[in-house]
């Protein structure tokens, strides 16, 4: 049920958390979504809006949850940073869980940068847009990958490709690019000679950015990418992981999968679906529920390219979070490894 992991939250976990809220009172529900990041917040009210009744028993059941994992997770004296990077090393990886703690624990740095996080990408869009790219790309690389995503769709091409190429050949940000990032945002930011180079950017971060962008602008910044550099246009592919890698996935990945997935979401991404990622689907469910999807995909009419888009995408954030926990293991065209 809980909100705060950095993977993203399936629908049943928000919805849960969205009933507990409610019956929780305003008081503590306000100090609750305090704790939440801006991404998480978002979800939770459009679920807590959605809520119209909700049987008792389903409310009796999200709180015994509650109180149960609570219990389970009585507080004891511990070394907490220890703890934490434990946790959040088993959850997200070494990569990913030194780079949050590494956040959390020198707040300062990034602080004034949160306050973009609270703002739609038009919004972010026109306060960035005038910079200068590799600002812009100091910005973005601090986002979430489907924010900066979402705020890159509003640049002009020129802007997009020449932010994603610094991007990609980001190596890290040292103190005064802080430093200088903090005075362009009116203090949003603030930077400390003390501080350490903070890895971000690279191929794995542009790669990740464009996962959640459409097929038209990914081609045109892989494009402008491979002119100035083939290989690292080429590494950034092989970082990705699009819709027709559900292919290199397991059996087994693939049930887990699917079991996440609603059946309309998932009709309406097979759409624009190889025939042989068709197969590996239909291999992977009951006889009864293949012929069902079969008989499904044969009477949907047609669907907008971006519509069949939209819904892989959502499976690919799935795909993301499932392997975050470590749930499924991912094998991408630098061959399988574990995540």
């Amino acid at each position: 049920m809980a909100m705060a992991s950095a993977a993203a939250p399936s629908d049943e976990s928000v919805e849960k958390s969205a009933i507990l809220l409610v019956n929780l009172g305003e008081t503590y529900a306000v100090d609750a979504l305090k704790l939440f990041g801006p991404r998480e917040v978002q979800k939770l009210g459009q679920a807590m809006v959605t809520l119209k009744s909700v049987p008792r028993s389903k409310v009796e059941a999200v709180l015994d949850e509650f109180i149960a994992a609570s219990e389970a997770q009585l507080s004891v004296h511990m070394d907490t940073e220890s703890y934490l990077r434990s946790v959040l090393s088993k959850a997200l990886g070494d990569d990913k869980a030194s780079n949050l703690l590494s956040r959390m624990l020198h707040d300062g740095e990034t602080n004034g940068i949160e306050g973009l996080k609270w703002m739609d990408a038009s919004t972010v869009n026109d306060l960035i847009k005038n910079e200068h790219p590799q600002i812009i790309a100091t910005i973005l690389v601090h986002l979430e990958r489907d924010h900066a995503s979402e705020i890159m769709g509003y640049f002009s091409e020129r802007l997009r490709n020449d932010v994603a190429l610094r991007i990609a050949t980001l190596e890290g940000i040292q103190p005064n690019a802080l430093h200088e990032l903090n005075e362009v945002m009116l203090q949003l930011l603030a930077g400390s000679a003390s501080i350490k180079k903070t890895a971000m950017g690279g191929a794995r971060t542009m790669a990740e950015i464009l996962n959640y962008s459409g097929s038209a602008q990914e081609t045109s910044v892989i494009e402008a990418i491979k002119e100035y550099d083939p290989d690292l246009a080429q590494r950034i592919l092989d970082e990705m992981f699009v819709f027709e890698n559900l292919l290199d996935l397991d059996d087994r990945s693939v049930q887990v999968l699917l079991r996440e997935i609603q059946s309309d979401s998932l009709v309406t991404a097979l759409k624009g679906a190889s025939e042989p990622l068709r197969e590996k689907i239909f291999k992977n469910m009951s006889s009864r529920a293949s012929d069902m999807l079969r008989e499904d995909l044969e009477s949907r009419g047609p669907v907008r390219v971006s519509e069949v888009e939209t819904e892989q995408k959502e499976i690919l954030k799935v795909v993301r979070r499932l392997a975050d926990e470590g749930q499924i293991v991912l094998g991408g065209a630098g061959g399988e490894q574990m995540v």
